[in-house]
């Protein structure tokens, strides 16, 4: 009888310890990005090879969206001063055009252009470096609609359809993380109910991993 008494809290404070270790990311999807390699907002090749071993995030926009992109684009901006407060630097913004016709590189760099000219007015209080901000961006086209369609599709699990007679197009407003090994293995809301803290939170365990 000593004995059974006396295993019970060991057998307990053995699981409890086991639970303790057990912390860390915790991946919500593990969906494969399919492979591509399209063009960047300065006319170089970027593909998902070129990726691997990164930490990304990844998001759908284009330059004429009347809607859901300012906001998202704007989001995303506020998340990398969060990341940059916080001394998170080993990372990569993805923004797939969705409308690869009308967005060219040129296109492209100047609508990002356009979203690093209002960090200015906060940037000394926040100590945020333009640079810093711009290099972490691949902004991509190059395609046809079929092709991101599918890439959203089937490697985000998120919907882009073109809306007939307009230049407007149906998209989903997540973020996506990806991780080292190119999977998506979050979604977040990217417009109206950013979870700015969580994502940071989730970004730092994630690349913690792979060091």
């Amino acid at each position: 009888m000593m004995k059974k008494k006396f295993l019970v809290p060991v057998t307990l404070i053995f699981v409890l310890m086991l639970s303790a270790c057990g912390g860390g990311f915790k991946p919500d999807h593990k969906y494969k990005v399919e492979p591509f390699e399209f063009t960047n907002q300065d006319h170089e090749k970027v593909s998902n090879e070129d990726l691997k071993g990164e930490v990304w995030l990844a998001q759908f926009i284009f330059t004429v969206c009347e809607d859901a992109c300012p906001p998202m684009m704007s989001n995303m901006f506020t998340l990398q001063k969060k990341l940059q407060e916080k001394d998170v630097e080993d990372y990569k913004v993805v923004a797939f055009s969705i409308d690869p016709e009308t967005d060219t590189p040129e296109a492209l760099k100047n609508y990002m252009e356009a979203f690093v000219a209002l960090t200015d007015n906060d940037k000394e209080e926040l100590g945020v470096d333009d640079q810093h901000l711009r290099d972490k961006w691949e902004l991509l086209t190059g395609y046809d609609m079929k092709t991101i369609e599918k890439l959203a599709a089937s490697s985000f699990k998120q919907v882009v359809k073109e809306i007939p007679n307009s230049n407007q197009v149906l998209h989903s407003v997540s973020f996506g993380l990806v991780n080292r090994d190119g999977e998506v293995v979050k979604l977040y809301d990217g417009k109206d109910d950013v979870p700015y803290d969580t994502i940071v939170k989730d970004m730092k365990a994630l690349i913690k991993e792979g060091n």
